[in-house]
């Protein structure tokens, strides 16, 4: 008799239920047509040993955490007016919503809509905000979110409604292979030309990162969680990954899109660029 790949996993009658609908752009309908349903996630990925090592290491950290995350939210608090903390609406597991923290790098503004796709250029930081980004000091408020079961320390980041492609079979996670490979994202997406940024963030970028996270859901261990939360820890990007898929598009932007089909060529070589990479090589265990 078979088994399941993950007994503690719903079954894929759930995973498959629709997203509440949200408004789309044409190109990013045209970057949905392409995605494949993704394989099943591997035993660790869902297990409850899963969830007790994630709350474990953050009750852990906290004593060290905590005074840090103090000072941070004094500093944004007197840097700028407006709130400490930054809300938003992200997608969870099975398609769920919930309510993501961050210190809040940005201008505060009421009633301002917050663009779907950021780089360095389209943001007004706070005199603190981009150092917070740069070090990734903004995530420390999801810690509660791992705690209160919304997250874990590494899986798939959870994304915005617009962006959510496939219901994640896991809880998303603070890092993950993903985030290594893009944490010098809005760096590099700050280099496309501004009518030619959304059409290629559907059609390159958020196609890739679909195919990482089903890779790391798929392929994920208690060995390879800890090797891409030391990386994470250490500031070990993998982003000679993201710079070849942007390619010649990140350095010259004058060159930037020319034809769809060609723009999701570099989708084929992922795996390839991250099993050679010595990040995240240890997802081949």
């Amino acid at each position: 008799m078979q088994t399941s790949a993950c007994s503690n996993c719903e079954p894929q009658s759930r995973l498959k239920r629709p997203f509440p609908k949200v408004a789309r752009t044409k190109s990013a309908a045209a970057g949905s047509r392409e995605k494949r349903e993704p394989d099943p996630p591997s035993p660790w990925t869902c297990s409850p040993a899963k969830r007790i090592f994630d709350c474990a290491c953050v009750l852990l950290a906290l004593p060290a955490l905590l005074p840090l995350a103090l000072v941070i939210a004094l500093v944004v608090r007197i840097s700028s007016p407006g709130p400490v903390l930054f809300l938003q609406k992200r997608v969870g597991r099975y398609g769920s919503v919930f309510t993501i923290l961050k210190f809040r790098t940005i201008l505060h503004a009421d009633g301002l809509p917050l663009r779907p796709i950021t780089t360095l250029d389209n943001q007004r930081f706070t005199s603190v905000g981009l150092f917070l980004r740069r070090w990734k000091l903004d995530e420390l408020p999801q810690l509660a979110n791992v705690l209160l079961g919304h997250m874990s320390l590494v899986g798939p980041r959870p994304k915005i409604p617009e962006h959510a492609i496939f219901p994640l079979p896991c809880r998303p996670g603070l890092s993950g292979m993903a985030t290594l490979a893009f944490a010098e994202e809005e760096v590099i997406l700050s280099r496309l030309p501004n009518d030619r940024l959304e059409a290629y963030f559907y059609s390159v970028v958020l196609p890739a990162k679909q195919q990482m996270d089903a890779e790391y859901s798929a392929r994920a261990t208690l060995l390879s969680d800890l090797q891409l939360l030391v990386n994470s820890v250490l500031r070990r990007w993998n982003t000679p990954a993201a710079e070849q898929l942007f390619g010649p598009i990140a350095l010259k932007p004058e060159s930037a899109m020319h034809e769809p089909e060609k723009t999701n060529k570099p989708l084929v070589a992922i795996p390839t660029l991250f099993a050679e990479s010595a990040s995240v090589n240890s997802l081949s265990l």
